[in-house]
């Protein structure tokens, strides 16, 4: 498949659940070549220093640097930047990564050679891919750390992850590169890391978001809750797009249930319950607004400095500093751990022992325990989410010198925000358990097709029984099951 000049979320998921090779355009050559000569041409004969290019970087920008000397220079700034330390970054992001910068890099704006972005794409086609660290990019002159252990590899440099081994990158990469004019420095320069990490976390949060909404709906018949909230009368005097959308959501899957449409004891539920399209739908249009963001961005160029071959202009800019996605990042953080944090209040209802239903959902309580101490390991989780939604990008910290003085921290927004997704996911897990175990006791009575089809598919994978068990066990089923069951 070609690499489009645009891509949506959806598109770059696709081309990583693709065997496909992905291969560039013949316009898109080009435009990488038209560019690259021009700059050449620049550089040959420009009388003024050009940063990046024939100068060194960040507060050494007024270190020219001689002719003779400009490839090595590309050299020692990769070898040099690459400071990355702690977890390696998961594969699939690093994939991502790597179809993202050939994106940026052949949008013609960066001035390099054809065959640089075709050895990315050679490298993601492979399945050769470059060890990438989680920690030490501060978001602001691109992702300089992880971006340069990503291109280590061109050179031959570096270690590479292939057929599940991790090895020297000089041992698996054929046909090595020799960096050109500039060529390192728009390598580096770019938000690719954040990026990655933000396409990665988007698709997950879609999905979870589906789960939730069906955990939801299933936590409500198990707990014998009304369902008038989420007819469309009080939401179209209220109309957020996602609160709409998920109270018809709420409606279509508690359609035919037997529990849903019994007579109440009861005139009102908890907020857990009865709030569901105002907090889930939030969160939502929260989702909405990062995606539209990053797919502007993983559609942008985002090194430096710019040029412009039309308009005989190599400019340096700003365009690497990851503000609008760190904050996005910080904001989709915040929205899905909502998420948890109303999915764990829902498991508290259904084991407290109200509407009909055994404390802690055993039949022998006092011998067992039941979910009591499920409920512990969600309210922790969930405790965790709220410390790690601290806002990274409101921080910032001066670096090169003065040079770089604020910096967005999208970086560590962006790691911080996959643990939380994890972590949703792990509360999800238990609410499965816990809204399951809880049905069990409405039986005869059922709810739904669909969710007695979910219901159905989990007992099958987890152990659902009235008697107390190795939790963790389960839960960790329970978990994969969210993590690979399409809904």
């Amino acid at each position: 498949m070609e690499l489009a000049d645009h891509h949506s979320i959806e598109e770059i998921i696709s081309i990583l659940n693709s065997t496909d090779h992905v291969l560039l355009s013949q316009d898109t050559q080009k435009r990488i070549e038209r560019c690259n000569h021009f700059l050449l041409d620049k550089i040959k004969w420009s009388e003024d220093p050009i940063y990046g290019v024939n100068t060194g970087f960040g507060a050494l920008y007024n270190k020219e640097i001689s002719e003779d000397q400009l490839a090595q220079l590309q050299v020692n700034l990769l070898r040099s930047h690459a400071c990355g330390i702690g977890d390696e970054v998961p594969q699939d992001i690093v994939k991502i990564m790597l179809i993202l910068k050939a994106k940026s890099l052949s949008k013609g704006h960066s001035g390099v050679q054809l065959k640089t972005v075709e050895k990315l794409l050679d490298l993601y086609n492979a399945g050769i891919l470059p060890v990438v660290y989680e920690q030490g990019s501060l978001g602001a002159s691109g992702d300089l750390a992880p971006l340069a252990h990503l291109a280590l590899a061109l050179i031959g440099e570096g270690q590479v992850n292939y057929e599940g081994h991790k090895a020297a990158a000089k041992d698996c990469v054929q046909e090595t590169i020799e960096l050109g004019p500039k060529e390192g420095l728009a390598l580096i320069n770019g938000t690719q890391f954040m990026q990655a990490y933000g396409v990665y976390c988007l698709d997950k949060a879609q999905k979870l978001m589906k789960w939730a909404d069906l955990l939801a709906a299933c936590s409500l018949d198990a707990y014998d809750g009304r369902i008038e909230p989420f007819w469309s009368y009080s939401h179209s005097i209220r109309p957020h797009k996602g609160q709409v959308e998920t109270a018809a959501v709420i409606c279509d899957l508690l359609q035919g249930s037997e529990i849903i449409k019994r007579k109440k004891q009861h005139v009102q539920d908890p907020y857990s319950f009865r709030c569901v399209p105002q907090v889930h739908g939030a969160s939502k249009d929260a989702i909405r607004h990062a995606k539209e963001v990053f797919e502007t961005e993983i559609n942008a160029v985002t090194d430096n400095p710019n040029v412009f071959p039309d308009e005989d202009l190599v400019l340096s800019a700003g365009n690497f500093h990851g503000q609008p996605l760190a904050l996005q990042l910080d904001f989709l953080a915040i929205a899905i751990a909502e998420i948890g944090s109303i999915s764990e209040r829902r498991v508290y209802r259904l084991l407290e022992g109200k509407r009909e239903l055994p404390a802690f959902l055993t039949a022998n309580a006092g011998l067992n325990s039941g979910l009591m101490i499920a409920q512990y390991t969600a309210a922790s989780i969930v405790s965790q989410n709220k410390q790690l939604c601290t806002p990274a990008s409101v921080d910032t910290i001066e670096s090169s010198n003065g040079q770089e003085d604020h910096v967005s921290m999208g970086a560590n927004a962006a790691t911080k925000c996959l643990r939380v997704l994890e972590n949703v996911e792990k509360v999800l897990a238990i609410e499965l358990i816990t809204a399951a175990k809880a049905m069990a006791f409405r039986r005869p009575l059922k709810s739904s097709s669909e969710i007695e089809k979910i219901l159905a598919e989990a007992d099958a994978v987890c152990d659902l029984s009235d008697r107390d068990i190795l939790l963790s066990d389960e839960m960790h089923k329970a978990q994969r099951f969210i993590a690979d069951r399409v809904i």
